[in-house]
């Protein structure tokens, strides 16, 4: 079936800009939060269109794509024009329809444009797709530049040869990531990927961070996620440390010769960090530190936090928040949290494991007269929120990784499981799963890609990393429960690996900033609105 996807594409952007005017009517009269389930669905119209826009853009890149590229192409163009005409999936139990934003002749002109392409059965094509990831073929993955392909090759064959063969075992034992494991990524050079050559670091882009973390959580997301610390820690201090702190600590985290946590949630506080009441002052030699930390990613192993506390107490809000860089002795297995004024518990969890979780207590400990990040206070807010694009684009990045590997071991379980005389993966709701997979793969990795592109060209790209982060999460949890689903029975049982990806998996979908705020942050960024 031959189309024109510009055509269509460009059909997908009017829909869209339909419905940010039908928004920005909407918020003209009333603040967005009485308004957000028609906020938050705009912002799915435009993270879907993003993804098109990104599909079409890799099929150029490409001169036209294979064959396969070309299939996944359409498929992927199919499923969401039908999603934007008919329901697009915002979770598993809340569809947006084009009458919830006042939209219906909108969404049946979009169908009437595109009626060539959703109306017609694509059984054949999700077949083809199939029998082509049965056959080994992928999608076309080459970014045509000879040094990002030979860090992709790099690090593909250092997880498979380091990474799967072990993970599921670490994870069944909750074991955290081996110092052997962590010293190997390390001599990659997984922790300073984008720390200045100046300070130890590769010098490198977000695109190849991206590339980076997807094939490290391809073979666990826990090896993908160990370099967001390094990445957060590091981007903190280039864009707000003094030359100080920067000749102290960077050379350290790119050599992975220090190891951060990011520690900023509290018990009570999520994403409202306005809200947070740790507090840390000055006694005239050493910062003192108050309070309670709650979802600390590898906080014991770790030798320095990046922890944000109210410094300023008679400032309200975010003013009054800072940020310090508190270095504390690396905890073992017998003693944990040896600092003074610091103790911790871990939160046991399904999924995310090789770092864990903790809750934290401080006690009156003490951090030095220079950990205050800048020399500044009142500023933490502001600091955090220039790495937050970063850091969501690697969440993103780990949520490619993740649905690649759903879909890996699902083609696999498929080929090689036998019913009814042959082989499940010649069922068709079985193929069908396997083609839609790869669908969605492709659509969040080029999102993701795209997003990458735009921090590296110096943009603010808050809304390009939101929606990133938001169709990746949904499309590895989507490609985990299908996966599982292809495994039947046997996808429920621990010892198959699909059952630690379906957990890792979800996590996606709330760390970094949760679907709803990702969702928040795009229709905002686009269309604006009161409070």
């Amino acid at each position: 079936m031959s189309l024109d996807f510009s055509h269509l594409l460009g059909a997908a952007q009017g829909y869209r800009e339909q419905a940010r005017a039908a928004l920005a009517e909407r918020l003209a009269q009333r603040p967005i939060d009485a308004e957000q389930r028609a906020a938050h669905g705009f912002a799915w119209i435009a993270t879907s269109v993003a993804a098109l826009e990104a599909v079409t853009g890799w099929l150029d890149a490409n001169q036209g794509g294979t064959e396969l590229d070309r299939q996944v192409a359409l498929l992927a163009f199919a499923e969401t024009l039908g999603q934007l005409c008919g329901g697009l999936p915002m979770g598993q139990n809340e569809l947006l329809r084009p009458g919830d934003l006042g939209l219906g002749q909108a969404g049946r002109d979009l169908a009437h444009a595109c009626r060539d392409l959703i109306e017609v059965d694509h059984a054949a094509t999700r077949a083809q797709v199939a029998q082509a990831l049965a056959a080994g073929q992928w999608p076309s993955e080459q970014f045509n530049d000879g040094e990002l392909d030979a860090i992709r090759d790099q690090f593909r064959k250092f997880t498979d040869a380091e990474i799967l063969p072990h993970a599921h075992k670490w994870h069944l034992a909750n074991d955290l990531i081996p110092d052997a494991t962590v010293q190997a990524m390390a001599d990659l050079g997984t922790f300073g990927v984008c720390i200045p050559e100046e300070f130890g670091g590769l010098g490198l882009s977000k695109l190849v961070m991206c590339l980076v973390t997807e094939e490290l959580s391809r073979g666990w997301i826990g090896a993908g996620s160990l370099g967001t610390r390094s990445e957060i820690a590091g981007e903190l201090i280039v864009m707000g440390g003094t030359p100080e702190q920067k000749a102290q600590w960077l050379p350290r985290i790119a050599s992975g010769e220090v190891l951060p946590t990011a520690v900023f949630t509290e018990p009570d506080v999520g994403s409202d960090l306005g809200s947070l009441q740790t507090r840390a002052r000055f006694d005239g030699r050493n910062w003192v530190i108050d309070g309670a930390k709650n979802w600390i990613t590898h906080a014991s192993r770790s030798d320095l936090m990046t922890l944000l506390a109210r410094t300023l107490p008679d400032a309200k809000g975010y003013a009054g928040l800072s940020m310090l860089l508190v270095p504390k002795p690396r905890g073992t297995q017998g003693n944990p949290f040896p600092a003074a004024g610091m103790t911790g518990s871990e939160i046991e969890v399904l999924g995310y494991r090789g770092m864990r979780e903790y809750a934290l207590q401080f006690d009156g400990m003490q951090a030095p007269a220079d950990a205050l990040l800048g020399g500044e206070e009142g500023q933490g807010f502001k600091q955090l929120m220039r790495t937050f694009e970063g850091a969501r684009i690697q969440t993103a990045a780990r949520a490619v990784g993740v649905a690649r590997r759903a879909l890996e071991l699902a083609l696999d379980y498929a080929l090689n499981r036998k019913q009814f005389g042959q082989a499940i993966v010649h069922f068709p709701r079985v193929s069908d799963k396997l083609a839609m997979s790869l669908v969605d793969f492709v659509l969040s990795r080029e999102l993701s890609y795209a997003a990458a592109r735009a921090k590296d060209s110096g943009k603010r790209c808050d809304i390009e990393a939101g929606m990133a982060k938001l169709l990746g999460a949904r499309a590895a949890w989507s490609n985990a429960d299908a996966a599982l689903q292809v495994h039947g029975g046997n996808g429920y049982a621990m010892e198959y690996e699909i059952s630690r990806v379906l957990c890792d998996a979800r996590i996606l979908n709330i760390f970094e900033g949760a679907a709803e705020i990702q969702a928040q942050v795009i229709a905002r960024g686009l269309v604006g609105g009161r409070n």
